[in-house]
């Protein structure tokens, strides 16, 4: 087969390739523009044996008529991700098999397919083909995720051409929901209605998705490239943990326009993300986005898939030198030095009711970590023209908002949320609690957590209904089904990582707490990362024990308005056990 690479011309950005150095152990860390585009690992031979944004054409005229048994393995395997399809894990497998099972024996036959929403406001004509995709080929899946996606299950490959097609009636697709490539833009869920609001950062995001959304340039990128802007001073898009984001503020000269910061992921390795202390216009923004990409596409590491993300490289060069490689090499003008954006308002999940600007109100839903389905996602369709309300929109906590809604109308949405699962008066727990997709669908799970934290919420809701009233924010919850942190448990008050524990000679699925963490869009003075409790394990089905004695000491303890990841840092690992 001729190889095929996506590798940028010498004259991409005229960078002269002496910049940076060879990694320390003399090999060669696979950065294009340092050691050459020859491949190091066989997933660096897939991308460039064939473009991956071609999968759809074989997916759309071979594989879904002659189904699942007629697909490569490469693209199964491979390509099939940048249209947001992952095969599930089979059913019956228990977590204690994930890591002595090899891939083919975990997957099943059907499908995860990620719908990216980039910050859109969902019209109920959107809403509507979202649950008819959920109804019709998901068997009623569907989950809100903290990447502000819609997730299904159960999609087999010969409804992906139609579900596509769907999707696309309504301004919504795929692609490269997945893959090393750009994922899914998270855009406030307030932009342009919110009566604080210092940007709208609409037009950045529909200008940067019309640049580059698709763009084959810019689908072999090491690995995965997350994107986050916004204009609301909640912070509402967990911009410290993305690969870039750009987060609005006001510069003393050049009025509103935006803070950028790059480098920011979790998973085994957490790293939040840095300032470069640089202003960037709405004019400028998408080619300040372009070209952090392109340096990630052109410098990133990716002879180890483990060492790949935006985060090692900054790690290495450090702001200074990042600002200067992006400013001379592929902007080729200097930014001007601009101001932090100031500490968050309030929590960004826009949960409650809300005034807008125009008078009329935004109310911010909800469901039990995430899940939805396709009843409650065309029930919220035709709720929201009863009232007369606009659209909705998705967040980075699993939670929808709805917009536009009259003033007069305010109390029937939210009555009428109540039967769809969906609610803008949660408990505590309900609100501050999110889970990955765990052990249910996910290979890599080793732990259920999906139905694990919805009964961890009744019970909370059970034994601290009057506790938490007394206090004065959210206590965040996150479940994660193992090492990977989708459900971000490093920057939670209360993170759990699942895993297999022993307690007493006998193996059980349970988790290792995280402890103090959070996101200044999140409501905190401050973010950081939480701290490990030496030794803890926790079994799952004593996870609402564990928490409800944590949060009980902490409310005895706490000095004054202490918050609880202050008091979790400054607390005794005997006391948080």
């Amino acid at each position: 087969m001729t190889t095929q690479t996506t590798a940028p011309a010498a004259t991409d950005t005229g960078a002269a390739p002496s910049r940076v150095r060879p990694s320390r152990a003399g090999k060669p860390n696979g950065q294009w523009k340092v050691d050459g585009t020859t491949p190091l690992n066989r997933n660096e031979e897939v991308k460039q044996e064939g473009p991956p944004l071609a999968v759809r054409e074989r997916i759309e005229t071979i594989y879904a008529h002659q189904g699942f048994d007629s697909i490569a393995d490469d693209d199964l395997h491979g390509r099939f991700r940048w249209w947001g399809l992952y095969t599930q894990r089979k059913q019956g497998i228990d977590g204690g098999r994930t890591a002595t099972l090899e891939p083919h024996e975990l997957e099943d036959r059907y499908f995860m397919l990620r719908v990216r929403s980039d910050g859109q406001a969902l019209t109920p004509a959107a809403l509507r083909v979202l649950g008819g995709i959920s109804t019709d080929f998901a068997r009623g899946s569907a989950d809100i995720t903290d990447r502000q996606n819609i997730q299904y299950h159960w999609v087999e490959i010969e409804d992906v051409p139609e579900i596509w097609r769907r999707l696309e009636s309504v301004g919504l697709e795929t692609t490269t929901a997945c893959g090393d490539s750009p994922r899914g833009f998270l855009g406030s869920p307030v932009a342009g209605i919110a009566a604080d609001e210092i940007i709208d950062p609409t037009p950045v995001l529909l200008r940067i998705k019309q640049r580059f959304l698709g763009d084959p340039d810019l689908a072999d990128l090491p690995r995965k490239f997350k994107t986050a802007v916004t204009g609301h001073p909640s912070l509402d898009v967990v911009h410290e943990i993305n690969d870039i984001s750009l987060v609005g503020v006001v510069h003393p000269e050049l009025g509103p326009g935006y803070d950028l910061w790059v480098g920011g992921a979790l998973s085994t390795t957490p790293r939040l993300g840095e300032r470069l202390g640089a202003f960037v216009t709405a004019e400028q923004a998408p080619d300040v986005w372009h070209g952090v990409i392109r340096i990630f596409r052109d410098y990133g590491y990716r002879r180890l898939r483990n060492k790949a993300r935006l985060k090692f490289l900054l790690a290495d060069w450090g702001t200074e030198k990042f600002r200067d490689v992006l400013e001379t090499e592929y902007l080729g003008y200097r930014l001007p030095d601009g101001p932090p954006p100031a500490p968050a308002t309030r929590p960004g999940d826009h949960v409650g009711v809300h005034e807008q600007k125009d008078g009329r109100f935004y109310v911010g839903a909800a469901p039990v970590v995430g899940r939805v389905g396709g009843g409650t996602l065309t029930g919220l369709a035709d709720l929201i023209e009863r009232v007369g309300a606009d659209s909705a929109r998705l967040t980075a906590h699993q939670k929808i908002v709805v917009l536009g809604v009259p003033a007069d109308r305010v109390d029937e949405l939210v009555a009428g949320l109540e039967p769809l699962g969906l609610t803008a008066r949660p408990s505590l727990f309900r609100r501050s609690t999110i889970a990955c997709t765990g052990v249910e669908f996910c290979k890599l799970a080793i732990v259920d957590t999906k139905d694990t934290a919805a009964g961890v919420i009744a019970e909370l809701e059970q034994r601290l209904g009057g506790l938490t009233d007394r206090l004065e924010r959210p206590i965040e919850l996150n479940v994660n089904g193992c090492p990977n942190s989708c459900a971000r448990i490093q920057t939670a008050d209360i993170g759990l990582k699942g895993q297999i524990i022993t307690v007493d000679g006998e193996q059980m699925p349970g988790f290792q707490v995280h402890l103090g963490g959070g996101l200044v869009g999140e409501g905190r003075d401050a973010g950081g990362l939480g701290r490990t409790v030496r030794g803890l394990k926790v079994p799952a089905d004593e996870v609402a024990d564990y928490v409800e004695r944590l949060v009980r000491r902490y409310e005895a303890d706490r000095d004054g308005d202490e918050t609880f990841a202050q008091w979790a840092h400054r607390s005794d690992e005997d006391v948080l056990r």
